[in-house]
């Protein structure tokens, strides 16, 4: 039974790795990590160039640098470079954080705390994590000029900044041994799985009502602009 489990746990992982959501989130993640580390390069270089142009004044208009200069001026390079590129990343999205966030802000940050829970979820929830992910990469843009004070914004910090945390934080403080064992009828596990499925139904439902609203100001404001124009072209 054990031996069977662990096959069934493996073929799951290599679905998962597979899968076209999970591609594309170990790519978001990636390229998260790339942007980050030449954010940090570009910093360090700034602050080399920075310090040789500050040596250069220094030794031009007030006093020569000297061999002891030169050298003091390389020391500092080097630790300036060095502090930057270790210099600790910025604090990682929380579920009291993810509360607070700014509404344009929020997928993203969700799409991250989501991305570090996943190794502690089952392979089926693992899969709609996945799948989660990349509806919050399409509904970022949406909310890009969504008034935070609109009902939908209301909605959707709802579930993106207290629902989802909450749901996935109550399956983590469940003892591992005890998440397969029924309770109820259903097993944690079980219980996480479908508390997913329904909040990724919920992001498929707010990102197409968004859409349709986005495409009913487009196709109102098209109309109203040939009205406008051809009337004016037939007069």
């Amino acid at each position: 039974m054990a031996d069977s489990t662990r096959v069934l746990e493996q073929a799951e992982a290599l679905l998962r790795r597979v899968s076209p959501e999970g591609r594309r989130m170990r790519q978001r993640a990636r390229q998260r990590r790339w942007t980050a580390f030449w954010r940090r390069v570009k910093l360090a270089i700034a602050a080399i160039l920075a310090a040789a142009l500050a040596a250069g004044i220094f030794g031009t208009f007030v006093a020569p640098l000297g061999i002891g200069g030169v050298f003091l001026t390389l020391i500092v390079m080097a630790i300036l470079a060095f502090a930057i590129l270790m210099w600790p990343a910025g604090a990682e999205p929380t579920p009291e954080k993810l509360v607070q966030a700014d509404i344009k802000a929020l997928p993203l940050q969700t799409e991250q705390w989501l991305e570090r829970q996943r190794p502690a979820l089952p392979a089926p929830a693992q899969r709609l994590a996945d799948g989660i992910g990349v509806r919050l990469e399409a509904l970022a843009p949406q909310l890009a000029t969504l008034d935070p004070a609109q009902p939908a914004a209301v909605e959707i910090r709802k579930l993106l900044g207290e629902e989802l945390p909450e749901l996935v934080s109550g399956y983590q403080r469940v003892p591992p041994s005890l998440r397969r064992d029924e309770r109820n009828g259903k097993s944690p596990d079980r219980q996480l799985v479908e508390g997913l499925e329904v909040v990724d139904s919920e992001l498929a439902r707010m990102t197409e009502q968004l859409a349709s609203g986005d495409l009913h100001r487009l196709a109102t404001q098209g109309r109203f602009l040939e009205l406008k124009y051809r009337g004016e072209g037939e007069d």
